[in-house]
C-alpha cells in the first residue's frame, strides 16, 4: 500500500512513488538526479555555471506542471527535455554573449568581469579526454544532443526521440553522421565503435 501523501506510480523517477506534494516531489527528484542533470547539461554546454543554471530552470518548470507531470507519471523525462531544451537556448545566445563579452574586454571598469573557475568546472575540465570532447564540442548540436543522450545516459532510440521531439529515424541519422564525424576527426588510436564519454563525476 502506498504511503500517505504519495501517488501509486512507481515509475516516476526511478523511486518507489513521489508525493502529490510539489516541494516534497522536487526535493526528491532534486536530490536524486541535480548531479547528474548537471553532468548531461555540462556535456552539452561545457560550461559549468550554465549547466547548473539550466538544470535549476528546469526545476522550476518541473514544480511548476507538477500536477500534471505527476499524473502522467514521466518526471524525469519531462526534466531531461527541460534540461536538454534550456541547453539550446543556451547556445542560441552564446554568440550574442561572446560577442558582447568581446566588447567589453577593453572596459577596465566594468564590474564582475572577472571570475574564478569554480572547484566544480576544475574536477571536470581535469577528468575530461581533450580529443573526444574537442571532437564532440565540433559536432552540430543535434548530432551532439543525439550522442551524449544515447552514449552518457545509455537512452534508447525512443527515448532520444521523446526527449528531443523528433522521430526515431532523425535520432539514427543524427548519430550515424555524428559518429562517422567523429571516427574522421579522431586519430586512429582512438576508438570508433561509439564516443567514449569523459567521466565527470563530481
Amino acid at each position: 500500500m502506498a504511503a500517505s501523501g504519495r501517488t501509486a506510480s512507481p515509475g516516476a523517477a526511478g523511486l518507489p512513488g513521489l508525493p502529490e506534494d510539489a516541494d516534497r516531489a522536487i526535493a526528491e527528484l532534486y536530490a536524486a538526479h541535480w548531479h547528474r542533470l548537471v553532468r548531461l547539461a555540462w556535456l552539452l554546454l561545457h560550461d559549468q555555471l550554465a549547466a547548473e543554471d539550466a538544470v535549476q530552470d528546469a526545476f522550476v518548470a518541473t514544480h511548476r506542471s507538477w500536477s500534471s507531470i505527476r499524473d502522467s507519471g514521466r518526471a524525469v523525462g519531462y526534466l531531461r527535455t527541460a534540461v536538454v531544451n534550456a541547453c539550446r537556448s543556451a547556445q542560441r545566445h552564446q554568440g550574442v554573449v561572446e560577442r558582447q563579452h568581446r566588447r567589453d574586454a577593453a572596459a577596465a571598469d566594468l564590474p564582475g568581469r572577472g571570475s574564478l573557475e569554480s572547484a566544480e568546472t576544475a574536477v571536470l575540465y581535469a577528468a575530461e579526454r581533450a580529443s573526444m570532447v574537442t571532437a564532440l564540442r565540433a559536432l552540430p548540436h543535434r548530432q551532439r544532443e543525439v550522442l551524449v543522450l544515447r552514449y552518457y545516459l545509455d537512452l534508447s532510440e525512443g527515448q532520444i526521440a521523446e526527449a528531443l521531439d523528433i522521430s526515431t529515424g532523425s535520432v539514427k541519422a543524427h548519430a550515424h553522421r555524428g559518429l562517422a564525424r567523429l571516427r574522421a576527426d579522431l586519430s586512429p588510436a582512438e576508438p570508433t565503435t561509439g564516443p567514449d564519454l569523459p567521466d565527470v563525476e563530481q
